[in-house]
């Protein structure tokens, strides 16, 4: 079953608890395709497409962290969820963070997959990124996004992985190239750490063991500063993309998760 919305809203399953999944930079709803039939079978679960993403209807989109944290929320009320699980790959991650703090109401568990409040080191502070590394990568994407997306693809989900790497390109490259840049840039240059010690809801931080776009560190660093209750899950598995290199272990992770707060 399903239901549509203008950011492309699917609902499928129809279990007492709701999961939320949201895609990161670069993707769409269809990038946690491998993982929602097995979800669905015990929850619901909602898909949706920022207004960013290349599947959206390209038309307006945003590109602040406060704004797209605003459609969450809109969205979450229209379909009337609370309490959800809501489960946030890469920047969707403090995407829900920001959205949690605004309204509690609707986030039971915030799960942070491959999330990041910062990428670019700092003194005392390893996000994965020297700031000329930033610049050069925007720069790159502003010269010509259509030859940057596939290189980008294939370091960020794992040469090991072609599929996947095919997959995440598609979605990547249907994005509008001003629309590309001006996230990436928002999401790169960014520093939301003032933004964790806020997060009261309980947080699960999952991880891969060896992630190209933010390094270990980056998990453990925010596990220390969210306010609520939080511990860390390891994939031992290589890229910034579980639910699409390891999409087996990414639900059984999801399951114990969800059987620790049911």
């Amino acid at each position: 079953n399903y239901y549509w919305h203008d950011m492309n809203a699917m609902v499928f399953g129809a279990g007492d608890e709701t999961v939320v999944l949201a895609h990161g930079y670069g993707g769409t709803r269809f990038i946690w395709d491998d993982v929602v039939p097995a979800l669905a079978a015990r929850f619901r679960v909602v898909v949706f497409d920022w207004s960013f993403s290349g599947a959206a209807d390209g038309k307006r989109y945003c590109c602040s962290y406060s704004g797209l944290a605003d459609e969450l929320v809109s969205l979450m009320d229209e379909l009337g969820v609370r309490s959800a699980t809501f489960v946030g790959h890469s920047m969707a991650g403090m995407l829900g963070c920001i959205a949690s703090v605004a309204r509690p109401d609707l986030f039971s568990h915030l799960v942070l997959v491959g999330a990041s409040p910062r990428y670019i080191n700092e003194d005392g502070y390893e996000g994965g990124f020297e700031a000329g590394e930033v610049d050069a990568m925007l720069a790159a994407v502003e010269a010509d996004f259509a030859a940057w997306a596939p290189c980008f693809a294939e370091a960020v989900v794992g040469p090991e992985h072609p599929a996947a790497v095919a997959k995440f390109a598609a979605q990547l490259a249907a994005m509008r190239p001003d629309a590309a840049l001006r996230v990436l840039r928002a999401v790169l240059t960014s520093d939301l750490r003032r933004v964790l010690p806020d997060v009261e809801a309980r947080c699960t931080i999952v991880h891969c063991a060896r992630d190209a776009v933010a390094p270990l560190a980056v998990a453990r660093y925010m596990q220390r500063a969210v306010a609520g209750a939080a511990d860390t899950v390891v994939i031992e598995d290589s890229g910034h993309f579980p639910q699409l290199t390891a999409p087996d272990e990414f639900v059984r992770v999801m399951e114990a998760i969800m059987l620790v707060d049911h």
